[in-house]
């Protein structure tokens, strides 16, 4: 434990400095134990686990672009990203691991308790084995607090889903060199940094913004404090929302009825505008991203030594919730969007989730005839007295290279139409909030917003509303 996180500071840079990391990039064609299918070109591990790298075709999808071809990531098993909770002097904290992943653009980042995929746990590639997992698998000791399956990139993976999971332990739990117990506070202070905190560790920490406990007497709120008093706090004043929660379930699921999005895989030598060259696959236009391959070296992972395909975008991504308070309480405007491979096809999404330079040019260098998304320059034009938040964070560093998001949120002013077109509904934090608690609600964009949210201080989650 720390006194304060100018010590955690001292602990992280003693960690990143006592080991030793090497990422390189490799021609995909000569990442050992991969290799490129003859007929089909996936890119497959030679053991079958892990995860390929396959063709995906779309169809009807109900978005600007109709129809189009891509690569995707196929990770049909669910992993374990789990955290540890134990109090100190009643004080709830995290165990939480420095750990370095290949495509995180710093290399080490604060992740879960435990952060690994099936085919890592059960130790596969023959490495290690995951320390503390035996609190996350049963039969497990302490008590489990927050369990669900929740979405990853669906940009990106296909159906991919992963455990999310907080437990509490009274146990003595030995803290290993690379771990480190941190208090709700002191991660609030973290959050605030760019890419410190990981995707991972954003993810799980959704589901303990969604922890509340009972309300006690008439009028209380049930969502007061997390895990009996710590940092995180509701951001509702008393009010009514816009719509109430069996409106928006209803809004969810007409959304989801609406969608005609069709997929299937398709083999990914064959995909239009997409090609092998100089040991990568690019887009013709070299637009969206790049599957490239890495050599790692890592002396204090499971395995110290390993390649691998990844996914490096073109451009940053901008994600973003617009916040309007009506009648005092902060409502914010959230998508049903359409997920290329989400397992559901729709899911709840920040107002704005896109990588804005795809959006500035067509093939021909002119005006991109697909538009732009909505709400896209009223988040890029706020001014800054409207940001609430603003920080630049690593999206999963386990499969995609230097992968960085701007998250913002900007509240609007008062004239602001309340009137949102089809796809868009407002509501309360708290309403948010309710939903992180099920699986294929909220995507892991709008989970990891509302955590940065949810542990901002109150000063800044309460200012006074914009004129």
């Amino acid at each position: 434990m720390f006194s304060d996180t100018t010590e955690f500071h001292r602990w992280f840079e003693q960690r990143c400095a006592a080991n030793a990391y090497k990422v390189a990039q490799v021609p995909l064609d000569r990442l050992d134990g991969w290799s490129m299918e003859a007929d089909s070109g996936n890119l497959v591990h030679r053991s079958g686990r892990f995860f390929s790298v396959q063709g995906l075709e779309v169809t009807d999808s109900g978005r600007a672009v109709e129809a189009w071809q891509q690569p995707i990531i196929v990770q049909p098993e669910h992993g374990i990203l789990g955290i540890l909770v134990k109090e100190f002097d009643g004080v709830p904290h995290c165990l939480l691991q420095a750990k370095m992943e290949p495509g995180n653009v710093n290399l080490v980042q604060l992740s879960p308790t435990v952060q690994a995929t099936k085919s890592n746990y059960m130790r596969v590639h023959g490495g290690r084995p995951v320390p503390y997992l035996e609190h996350f698998v049963a039969p497990r000791g302490g008590e489990v607090l927050f369990d669900a399956l929740q979405s990853e990139q669906a940009s990106w993976f296909l159906a991919k889903r992963n455990r999310n999971m907080i437990v509490r332990t009274d146990a003595d739990i030995p803290v290993l060199d690379d771990f480190c117990w941190l208090s709700f506070d002191q991660i609030a202070e973290l959050l605030q940094s760019d890419d410190l905190v990981n995707m991972d560790t954003r993810t799980v920490l959704s589901g303990a913004v969604a922890l509340r406990r009972p309300a006690v007497g008439r009028g209380a709120h049930p969502d007061d404090d997390t895990f009996d008093g710590a940092l995180v706090r509701s951001w509702q004043q008393d009010g009514r929302s816009l719509h109430n929660t069996v409106e928006l379930l209803s809004w969810f699921t007409e959304a989801k009825g609406r969608c005609t999005l069709s997929r299937r895989l398709v083999p990914l030598a064959g995909l239009a505008d997409w090609s092998r060259r100089d040991g990568i696959v690019a887009h013709a236009e070299d637009r969206h991203f790049t599957v490239l391959g890495v050599g790692v070296e890592a002396s204090n992972r499971e395995v110290t030594g390993w390649s691998q395909p990844m996914f490096a975008p073109r451009s940053q991504g901008v994600i973003a919730f617009l916040a309007k308070r009506v009648e005092g309480v902060l409502h914010l405007l959230v998508q049903a969007r359409i997920e290329t491979g989400a397992l559901d096809r729709i899911e709840m999404a920040p107002t704005v989730q896109c990588q804005p330079a795809d959006y500035l040019t067509d093939r021909a260098g002119g005006p991109d005839p697909a538009g732009r998304p909505p709400y896209l320059d009223t988040v890029l034009t706020a001014g800054r007295e409207q940001i609430r938040f603003d920080a630049v964070q690593s999206e999963e560093g386990g499969r995609f290279y230097h992968a960085r998001s701007r998250y913002l949120l900007v509240e609007v002013a008062d004239d602001f139409p309340l009137e949102a077109p089809a796809g868009f509904a407002w509501m309360t934090v708290r309403q948010l909030i309710g939903f992180v608690r099920y699986g294929s609600h909220l995507n892991v964009e709008a989970r990891s917003l509302l955590t940065l949210l949810g542990f901002l201080p109150a000063a800044v989650r309460e200012p006074q509303a914009v004129a």
